[in-house]
């Protein structure tokens, strides 16, 4: 029997991660760093590929290219040079990449889009993609940490053929410009700025051998007589709407309602690449996108917009539509403590908002202040609370090694976390990047220049340019910070307070069961500061089943009635779960599992049946006919699913 058990809870584990993935937004996240090279490859350009075979068929034309009237480009988000702690926040694509991949699929021209991030170290492999696909053109969005990913992309692909033209974009490029075009032989052209314009142009150029048209192309950085040089950027966008829709090509997550921030934060980059100027989607045009994201089977969305709520009544009107349509779609959200209200949070949950980040950066306010970030701690406190009594999850980033920082400012943050009380926290060490206000503080004191970056480094720690800092100093303010929060957060859970409305009840089940599940099953669980934690995630269930019979509370208690061995308990609890919600898969795979951890394997049995045959349930199903001692059974199931497996397509870039 413990054999069976062993491998019964083996299977489970993947339902189990589903469920994780979708029970706080930093589980939620669809994996952007795929195993292999064939989901790496965004799925236009899979499509794509399959037309044409292995080895150069088409014939160049007197430009180079090939013989076509649209030209074959390989856009990539380049690998790091060192695992992320926070990779959530990188590993997805940048929206830029498929807002110029939308920009050059309406041009006509073919598109392939290739998440490095998982392939840190692995250039035979991205070489191989690179001859496997063929482009004329690879371009790179480079965010300052992944420069080097990207040249080592633009070496490749040059090594594969001189004759592909590299493009580099993205605001770590548009920063860099000039050191890359000087020290990087391998990369032809640097887009500035905005780029769906200007790579249109830039290919339309190079097309047809205009040299004299790239000259004029806005926002372009190149080589004139070996010498960078760039053209002035084009004015920015007004009209998003009118912009090629990526929705239409391509399936993604992160969708941003606008574009700009007027903030002037100190460590951030955007102040300098949108001049503080911000402009908008409609919210019809929005909601638009999101609707062709859900027909491509989308339904968790980050909203990345530096600050989603800057204009309440967009807020509000893209929130409407998102109910009209209806469209049953769960999001995350990015904003400021003072840009919220108890009604544009109320809309937001109804919505189907499940977590809104908060900038919080430190508890000192003289901190704050040098970093730009100019508000208040009561607008801070008033925010999370307002956020958690309507069932959203208040994450709270924080910043440390800062100018001032010191052990007193690390208590006055520790303060202020009791004080607001967030129900997720991010801790980064002070970074410095081109295009801040910090970096130039820091080449004015240092004396350097953008050479620094010749250096095989992702970034520059503020505390290494500050003698009055030292590293072991600024890791253990980071510890006491992270260790402070964690202790904390089993009384941070019990003082949740919900707004006593029954429009928000079924929604506040569902709040309280998501994060019961990530201290049961998800990140929270993971971390052994954290004390108490399948208490934490029992008391959790138990409130949201008063609010509603939510799916996610009934799984959460029978897996902790499974896990202490009441199987008889936990399949009570399911079969509960199933009155109010038939057919739900976790709760039809839990009842299974533990009938036959109680021996039940024809009770078992029936119900798998009854299920769609996904690799898990074909697994069960065969362990339920092993121990039925239906030995013949299983095997033909066995080798059934070994025939299906071997259809699969082959990897993009080989294996």
């Amino acid at each position: 029997m413990s054999r069976i058990l062993f491998c019964i809870n083996n299977i489970y584990k993947n339902y189990i991660r589903f469920l994780v993935r979708r029970s706080t937004p930093k589980n939620c996240l669809a994996s952007n760093a795929p195993r292999d090279m064939n989901t790496a490859i965004e799925r236009a350009g899979k499509r794509e590929t399959g037309s044409r075979s292995a080895g150069r068929h088409r014939g160049r034309d007197a430009n180079g290219f090939n013989e076509s009237a649209k030209m074959r480009v390989l856009l990539a988000h380049p690998p790091f040079l060192e695992t992320r702690i926070h990779e959530d926040d990188v590993r997805a694509m940048p929206m830029g990449i498929y807002a110029v991949g939308a920009a050059l699929k309406d041009a006509g021209h073919e598109v392939a889009l290739f998440n490095g991030y998982g392939f840190r170290g692995q250039a035979a492999r991205i070489r191989a993609m690179i001859e496997r696909y063929q482009p004329d053109v690879v371009g790179c969005s480079i965010l300052n940490a992944n420069r080097w990913g990207g040249i080592e992309i633009a070496r490749l692909a040059k090594a594969v053929d001189a004759g592909i033209t590299t493009v580099f974009g993205g605001v770590g490029a548009s920063f860099l410009w000039e050191h890359l075009l000087t020290h990087h032989p391998e990369v032809d052209y640097v887009v500035v700025g905005e780029g769906e314009r200007t790579i249109v142009a830039l290919l339309a150029c190079l097309r047809t051998g205009d040299a004299e048209g790239v000259q004029r192309i806005e926002g372009l950085a190149h080589r004139v007589d070996g010498r960078p040089q760039a053209t002035p950027c084009a004015p920015p966008e007004t009209e998003l709407d009118d912009l090629p829709d990526p929705a239409r090509h391509f399936t993604f997550q992160h969708v941003a309602l606008t574009r700009g921030c007027p903030s002037a934060c100190r460590f951030c980059g955007s102040p300098a690449i949108w001049d503080r100027r911000v402009r908008f989607h409609s919210a019809t045009g929005f909601v638009d996108r999101l609707e062709r994201l859900v027909k491509r089977g989308v339904r968790f969305f980050y909203f990345s917009d530096d600050t989603f709520t800057l204009r309440k009544d967009l807020v509000v009107a893209v929130c409407r539509e998102i109910l009209a349509r209806p469209l049953d779609i769960e999001w995350a959200a990015i904003s400021r403590v003072d840009t919220v209200d108890a009604d544009v949070l109320a809309w937001m949950r109804r919505a189907g908002c499940i977590q809104i980040s908060y900038g919080v950066e430190s508890g000192n306010a003289e901190v704050r202040a040098y970093l730009g970030k100019r508000i208040r701690a009561a607008d801070i406190a008033n925010a999370f609370a307002l956020t958690t009594r309507y069932g959203i999850l208040p994450r709270a980033y924080f910043i440390y090694g800062c100018p001032g920082d010191s052990d007193a400012t690390i208590q006055e943050t520790l303060a202020l976390i009791r004080r607001i009380k967030p129900l997720d926290a991010i801790f980064y060490i002070l970074t410095i990047f081109p295009g801040t206000a910090l970096y130039q503080d820091y080449l004015a004191r240092s004396g350097n220049n953008d050479d620094i970056w010749c250096r095989p480094i992702e970034d520059l720690l503020y505390h290494e340019t500050d003698p009055q800092m030292t590293p072991e100093q600024v890791l253990a303010w980071g510890r006491a910070l992270r260790e402070g929060f964690y202790r904390q957060l089993p009384d941070f859970v019990a003082c949740i307070e919900l707004v006593d409305a029954p429009e928000f009840y079924p929604r506040h089940a569902d709040f309280l069961s998501r994060l019961g599940l990530t201290f049961q099953q998800g990140d929270f669980a993971r971390i052994p500061a954290i004390p108490g934690k399948r208490g934490i995630a029992r008391g959790l269930y138990e409130r949201a089943l008063a609010y509603h019979p939510d799916p996610r509370a009934f799984l959460g208690l029978a897996l902790l009635a499974q896990q202490d061995g009441r199987f008889a308990q936990a399949v009570s609890l399911a079969r509960e779960g199933l009155d109010h919600h038939p057919d739900n898969v976790p709760l039809d795979t839990c009842l299974a599992v533990n009938r036959m951890n109680l021996g039940e394997f024809d009770a078992a049995l029936e119900g798998l049946q009854q299920m769609a045959p996904t690799r898990e349930v074909v697994d069960m199903t065969v362990a339920c006919l092993e121990a039925l001692g239906r030995p013949a059974e299983a095997e033909a199931i066995r080798r059934q699913r070994g025939a299906a497996g071997g259809s699969h397509p082959a990897p993009v870039g080989g294996t």
